[in-house]
């Protein structure tokens, strides 16, 4: 699956370069994806239960892990 990516905005114009669905997921999780939500369950107008979720999905570097022991440095 591809995904058409605009210059400007979409609809302006034909699309620049049309890349995978992974690759686009790729560059999405090397900056970082925050993603935040609210669920409340509520009967009558009075609220019973209310989640929060806020999450960062990101990718870590092969740098940024600790070592384990006996593993050389590069």
């Amino acid at each position: 699956m591809t995904v058409p990516v605009y210059a400007d905005h979409p609809g302006t114009g034909p699309p620049m370069e049309r890349i995978a669905l992974v690759d686009l997921l790729d560059r999405l999780l090397a900056g970082g994806v925050v993603i935040s939500g609210d669920l409340v369950i509520s009967i009558a107008e009075v609220d019973l239960v209310r989640v929060s979720l806020r999450a960062l999905i990101t990718t870590i570097s092969q740098d940024i892990l600790p070592r384990t022991a006996g593993e050389q440095t590069p």
